[in-house]
């Protein structure tokens, strides 16, 4: 369960960092002569520790906002209902990268030589293939599951898992998480979720997140050797983190909501490829909004060049 007490310990850690609920009940029986200054010191408390304000706009959020299939098109009301908190861990999580994360995985990727950050980044990948082969199979999709255990053995048993021949004879690789199964058929994401040091999920991405890392092999292989199993997982996230150096200027304007919108993008598509539909039925909904706001343009021009073009970036 070492994954499920992670997550945890990072949403105490990040409730700790200031004392939101410090005076946070007041007794009934107060004084009337003092009302006044404990209005004034409640406007004070509530600029000073923006997260209690945060929570506090949460015990508006129904059950039904909690059942949403959350896509990068809906309304910011509909697909990120907990914006307010989001936003709080979002702050820590890019507090956090600036001042640890980003300068590691700028030292990792100056000082360790590109083939060697290749072949351990191939060596996790094979190691996570027969997981893919699980989902796969729970997916009925028993060809592509073939496709990755045919992979594994492959890579395995000529270059330990350190290199890629696979690839060389057509068996294209293909990553999946118990997540994207619960997607696969139906399950809704329920709304957008910022989980401390994690980033982006979904609540069914957070529960597919705990299920994945009890599937993981590092988890058996490393039982016993906590050191080496918690330097394996820095480094997989200084690795990950090296990956994103050379895009991350792309980001403009409000990073929250650009990252939020990509990473929603991203999951639906991942999901549509793998039930066989059409990238566009992702996207029929900001089609038809569009459609309607340009009306008295070019009312039956399809805009399917707009599609395309997101399909490709979020593939990307």
């Amino acid at each position: 369960m070492r994954h499920f007490h992670y997550i945890w310990a990072s949403f105490l850690s990040l409730g700790l960092m200031s004392p939101v609920f410090a005076q946070d009940s007041v007794p009934s029986a107060e004084p009337q002569a003092t009302s006044d200054l404990d209005s004034t010191t409640a406007q004070t408390s509530s600029t000073q520790h923006p997260r209690l304000e945060a929570l506090k706009e949460l015990k508006n959020i129904k059950a039904k906002d909690l059942k949403v299939n959350a896509n990068a098109t809906q309304p910011e009301s509909q697909k990120d209902p907990l914006q307010p908190l989001n936003r709080q861990v979002f702050a820590f999580n890019d507090a956090l990268d600036r001042n640890v994360a980003r300068p590691l995985a700028i030292q990792y990727k100056e000082k360790v030589p590109t083939e060697v950050r290749g072949s351990y980044r191939q060596f996790r990948k094979n190691l996570g293939e027969p997981w893919n082969v699980v989902n796969q199979l729970i997916q009925g999709r028993p060809l592509r599951a073939a496709e990755s255990l045919g992979r594994f053995t492959i890579n395995t048993l000529t270059t330990l898992g350190f290199a890629d021949p696979a690839r060389r004879i057509g068996l294209s690789a293909e990553e999946e998480n118990f997540g994207t199964t619960l997607g696969y058929y139906g399950i809704p994401s329920g709304p957008y979720l910022v989980l401390p040091v994690f980033g982006p999920s979904t609540f069914r991405d957070t529960l597919g997140l705990v299920v994945d890392g009890q599937a993981r092999p590092q988890k058996y292989i490393l039982e016993d050797h906590d050191g080496l199993y918690w330097s394996e997982q820095v480094l997989r996230g200084i690795d990950a983190r090296s990956l994103l150096l050379e895009i991350e200027d792309v980001l403009q304007g409000d990073k929250y909501s650009a990252i939020r919108d990509i990473y929603l993008q991203r999951k639906n598509f991942s999901i549509a490829e793998k039930k066989g539909l059409e990238p566009e039925t992702m996207f029929i909904e900001d089609d038809q909004d569009s459609s309607e706001d340009q009306n008295q343009d070019n009312p039956d021009q399809p805009n399917d060049e707009t599609s395309e073009d997101d399909v490709d970036s979020s593939s990307k």
